[in-house]
């Protein structure tokens, strides 16, 4: 069953009320509220493009495929790409314990320009 995503978006980009986000960005209170909620059945695709737009992602990233009982699917099928990975790395953490060296380090590579990362 494919779901929104959203959630778990905004805990990454550190969005403490992905509720009132998301009415502030101009989606209206009941959909936030399903968004949020896990509700949605259907989005429709300016939601989508909004979201999107707010979140800084990409449709796929909006999406979360969890396979059902009783539908089996190949192991290559591209709906694969979208079953969500458990991940334990809290970068929020690692980024406070780091010695201040290494954080001017990440800091740096955060802030190259684009055309010297691909080299």
């Amino acid at each position: 069953m494919l779901s929104l995503n959203v959630t778990e978006i905004c805990k990454i980009r550190q969005i403490e009320r992905p509720y009132t986000f998301l009415v502030k960005a101009g989606i209206s209170p009941h959909t936030a509220n399903d968004i949020v909620n896990g509700y949605s059945r259907a989005i429709r695709l300016d939601h989508i493009e909004k979201l999107c737009e707010i979140l800084h992602c990409e449709p796929n990233d909006l999406l979360a495929f969890k396979p059902s009982a009783n539908v089996k699917i190949t192991d290559n099928h591209p709906l694969n790409k979208l079953i969500p990975k458990q991940s334990e790395f809290d970068w929020q953490q690692t980024l406070k314990t780091l010695p201040l060296e290494q954080l001017k380090e990440v800091a740096d590579f955060i802030n190259k320009p684009k055309e010297n990362k691909e080299d």
